[in-house]
């Protein structure tokens, strides 16, 4: 039985209903239980007290709404292939760092398309999250043999803003020194546009240099760093090795930007003396996609594994002893040195990073040199026929990219070689450059031939011998590891592949109630076409008339999030939130200087605020000053106005978040802006709750300048195991000429921005399709059914937990957002039981646990969603409600402080079925609490697992197989 949104059109079809209905999990009779639970007669009865009146929108005013009318799945995916259509998907031989590549089915079927991956979440709680770290442990395994170097990162978002992070980790490392970033004029040009956006507000310069010469002349102890691309965009193979020999006689890092095919038979950068390696392994099965997402890698010697940005997972052991993976070092240390950060990066692109791996494990090493070998046959005998017409090759040395030089044709060639079905590179007026990748066949060789006006006479044959430099070529001396030698067969990786899926707690099979996180339902038909060739096969700097329904996808996608925000423009390029809050500050710094006012550079942060805005405030270029928030969870309005007196003609910008990290709608939000406003500042609101808004408040309308928007959580792009997203970056018109641009599509922004933040000209764009399906299924009216529903779960949810937990912060009336914090501080001092302890318990429950530790140390952050229904938030309070008798029993002496089922938990199947169980509980206790456990069990793989020993004693590649043997 369909619920009934709260302003029912007659024009809404019965099928776009049905859809917001199994998108929204309590139906009509539900709801009215959970509205009687909390007191209200309707959900818009409910948000009209909990949403201050002051920025409250009403659904009939003003002019209609840019969102069309909600259509049923059937619909919205005919629509979407009709745009797919528009798409014209030649073979892509543009190069550049994207490769069009084969995803083996095996991996599409039951990695990218398989929920039970794309639903999970960041393995913060690592014992449901073995499968998914072990998977992260071969990628990092794989890219740490691959570059030689020993310690690798668990991905990052891409290969020029990998390049980024790795600068200022070179600035970081080598103190002291100057602040003169060389890069070498051979690189991608994305990533040395990248790079300027991201240097300049630090006040890093940059020197590009051409370093076949040798390093430029740059004054005695300025220089700190150092990027080579290996192979180079043009396609040469050179040897690093003399540069990075000069680089450290003058203290300096070298950084090399390295391609993860081409070193399979190429020397690795850490035996070329390289400190630092950084790529994509987008051409590891993962599509193009018009530019993302892609996993980008990071390798460091060893020495600099502590400065490493992002995710490193590593191996520690659990508490029968056994080894257990989770995540090491830094994990979200923005929330514990939040302007001190070294990095604003605070998740990965794990789905993608499983994927790059598990093709590594599906060839196995010798499969992928064979990959790269006849890649790099195609590029020798391409090279043979081009010179067989009499023209120039440059490079004799290269791996799988020429160029050619065709003096004032570089144009005719390219538009011939399209008019065949081939995408060429014109890389100047003269030059041409041609890409081989796997997919490549001889006949593609042959086409190009034509287009440079051969005869396109078959030769299969290539030139003896290759084009590798005899001291760079390599032998099979990596992935020696078991893992990447005993899944050939695809029963065997099938297999392997469901073991490592059922290790995990994921979105398909148990609510995920994480506060900040919006865990909701991805639905089916949203995800659809994200693997349609169409849209997956483009590569990022195609022509745009190639690419006719993907650029409609991102202007409708644009224009709906500007209506639903109340902003005037939106960019999509950022490819994860942190990114989008670096593109909206940067975009505020760039309008002060535009006016002048190149003084204002500092930026308020409220103390509840997450962590990475105040990483983001000082990579744009400001200085955080804290705004002390009142006992009530929300800013202190008289510490905000002494803050605003005292940097007055400094201010550049408050960053707040709304509804606030506390889970309440503050009521002097409009009061914050308008303070902030009367002494010159702009104002960003972190858009990571617009789950709890959208449909009845737009922060574009109610004071806000700017907003960067979490498409993985409020839009149902799903999180991945921790990756991908896309923040989006929103702002009002007089900022809108400061937006991300990039220089390889015009299109992609203004030509006033500020740079680009992401590799890719519109970021991740192969996902938009999901966020594209939701609004276009969902229309005006399921989205504010969305937040109402959202709204409705937390209020329901912290109702019934409150005789039993105290709630820390409400709103008005005693009313949460869509989120709510339990305190279980003061039970932890009266019986030692902490909220770590009820996080663990909650597993053998057969939950994920909620936020920890965040925002406010010892207490837990709930999440419901609008998503689940009835049934399952009443399991997790009543497990939550059992929990809580626990740990009654334990400060009236029934259960023993140390040895009690919080304290122990969680419970593996192995230790409840061990012949020696010495605990004072039974094991029914342990591992079937609540009766209902006996017909549906998760089963943990591992105890709880001893984190400091992991920090202690780091590993982080595959350890042997003898280490998980008794």
């Amino acid at each position: 039985m369909p619920h009934q949104p709260t302003h029912e059109p007659a024009s809404e079809s019965e099928a776009a209903r049905e859809f917001a209905d199994r998108h929204i999990g309590p139906g009509p009779a539900e709801r009215a239980r959970m509205l009687a639970a909390v007191g209200f007669a309707s959900t818009a009865e409910l948000m009209a007290a909990a949403v201050p009146r002051g920025i409250q929108i009403r659904p009939d005013a003003g002019a209609p709404s840019a969102l069309p009318e909600p259509v049923g799945e059937s619909e919205a995916l005919a629509e979407l292939r009709r745009l797919a259509e528009r798409n014209q998907v030649l073979t892509s031989m543009i190069g550049l760092g994207y490769y069009d590549t084969v995803t083996p089915p095996v991996i599409q079927r039951n990695i990218l398309e398989n929920p039970a991956w794309y639903t999970a979440y960041t393995p913060y709680q690592p014992e449901i999250s073995q499968g998914r770290l072990e998977a992260l442990l071969n990628f990092q395994t794989m890219v740490a043999d691959l570059t030689g170097l020993p310690v690798a990162g668990a991905s990052l978002l891409d290969e020029a803003t990998a390049a980024a992070e790795a600068m200022t980790l070179a600035r970081r490392a080598a103190k002291g020194r100057g602040a003169t970033f060389v890069v070498d004029s051979d690189v991608f040009p994305q990533t040395l546009a990248v790079l300027r956006t991201r240097a300049e507000p630090l006040g890093i310069d940059i020197v590009v240099a051409d370093l076949t010469e040798g390093l430029p002349e740059v004054p005695d102890g300025e220089t700190f760093g150092v990027l080579l691309q290996y192979p180079a965009a043009s396609g040469a193979v050179r040897d690093p090795s003399a540069v990075i020999q000069a680089a450290h006689e003058c203290g300096a890092l070298a950084v090399v930007a390295a391609d993860l095919l081409a070193l399979t038979v190429l020397r690795a950068p850490g035996a070329l003396g390289a400190d630092i390696a950084v790529g994509s392994t987008q051409r590891f099965g993962v599509p193009m996609g018009f530019g993302g997402p892609h996993a980008g890698y990071m390798s460091v010697r060893t020495g600099l594994q502590r400065q490493l940005p992002g995710r490193l997972v590593g191996v520690s052991v659990d508490a029968a002893g056994r080894p257990a993976y989770r995540l090491a070092l830094q994990t979200r240390e923005q929330h514990i040195r939040r302007e001190k950060a070294t990095s604003n990066i605070c998740t990965a692109q794990v789905l993608l990073a499983v994927m790059a791996g598990m093709y590594a494990v599906h060839h196995g090493p010798h499969g992928l040199r064979a990959i790269a070998e006849r890649v790099h046959g195609h590029a020798v005998r391409l090279a043979a026929g081009l010179r067989g017409l009499g023209l120039e090759v440059p490079h004799d040395a290269f791996f799988d990219t020429l160029r050619a030089r065709v003096p004032g044709q570089a144009g005719a060639v390219v538009d011939r070689a399209r008019e065949l079905g081939v995408n060429l590179l014109r890389a100047d007026d003269d030059t041409v450059g041609i890409s081989c990748d796997e997919v490549t066949t001889d006949e593609h060789v042959d086409l190009v031939l034509r287009a440079f006006g051969g005869s396109g006479a078959r030769s299969d044959e290539a030139p003896a011998g290759g084009a590798l430099p005899e001291g760079l070529r390599r032998g099979v001396d990596y992935l020696a590891h078991p893992v990447f030698h005993s899944h050939r067969s695809e029963t065997a990786l099938l297999r392997y592949l469901r073991r490592l899926a059922d290790k995990d707690l994921a979105l398909d099979r148990t609510m995920i109630p994480l506060g900040s996180c919006t865990m909701k339902l991805n639905a089916t038909a949203e995800m659809a076409a994200v693997t349609w060739p169409e849209f997956a096969r483009l590569h990022p700097f195609a022509p745009l008339d190639q690419a006719e329904g993907m650029v409609r996808l991102i202007r409708d996608l644009e224009g709906w999030l500007a209506e639903v925000t109340g902003y005037d423009a939106v960019s999509l390029q950022p490819n994860a939130g942190s990114q989008g809050e670096l593109a909206g500050l940067l975009a505020i710094r760039a309008y002060h200087r535009s006016r002048g006012d190149r003084d204002r550079d500092v930026c308020l942060i409220p103390s509840s605020a997450h962590g990475t805005n105040a990483a983001s405030a000082v990579m744009a270029g400001l200085r955080v000053r804290v705004v002390a928030c009142d006992e009530d969870g929300n800013v202190d309005l008289d510490n905000l106005r002494a803050a605003i007196a005292a940097h007055r003609d400094e201010l550049a910008a408050i960053m707040v978040t709304y509804p606030s990290t506390h889970g309440v709608y503050e009521d002097t939000i409009t009061e914050v802006c308008a303070l902030v406003h009367e002494a010159g500042g702009q104002v960003y609101v972190d858009g990571a709750n617009l789950n709890a808004l959208l449909g009845w408040a737009k922060p574009g309308e109610f004071g806000a300048d700017v907003s960067h928007l979490n498409l993985h959580k409020t839009f149902c792009i799903p999180h991945g195991g921790g990756g991908p997203g896309v923040g989006p970056v929103a702002v009002r018109a007089h900022l809108a000429g400061f937006l991300p641009n990039h220089p390889a599509q015009p299109e992609a922004g203004p030509h006033t921005g500020v740079g680009p933040v992401s590799a890719a000209p519109f970021g991740s764009a192969g996902i938009l399709p999901i966020s594209w399906a939701y609004v276009r299924m969902m229309g005006e009216r399921g989205l504010r059914a969305a937040t109402e529903t959202a709204v409705l779960s937390a209020n329901y949810v912290a109702r019934r937990l409150a005789p039993h937990y105290p709630v820390l912060y409400t709103g008005s009336g005693g009313l949460v957002a869509h989120e709510c914090i339990i305190d279980v501080r003061a039970l932890a001092k009266r019986t030692g039981v902490s909220n770590e302890d009820v996080a663990k318990r909650l597993i053998d429950y057969g939950f994920h646990a909620p936020t920890m530790s965040f925002p406010v140390a010892g207490t837990l952050m709930v999440e419901p969603t609008e998503s689940e229904d009835l049934a399952e938030l009443d399991r997790f309070v009543d497990a939550m409600i059992a929990i809580r008798a626990e740990i009654e029993r334990v400060a009236d002496g029934g259960y023993d402080r140390g040895d009690n089922p919080l304290k122990n938990a969680p419970h593996t199947a192995e230790a409840l079925t061990a012949d020696d169980w010495k605990h004072a509980y039974t094991r029914a206790e342990a591992g079937y609490p609540v009766p209902e456990l006996r017909a549906n069990k998760y089963w943990v793989p591992v105890g709880r697992i001893d984190q400091a020993y992991g920090d202690r004693n780091l590993v982080c590649s595959c350890p042997p197989p003898e280490a998980f043997e008794e």
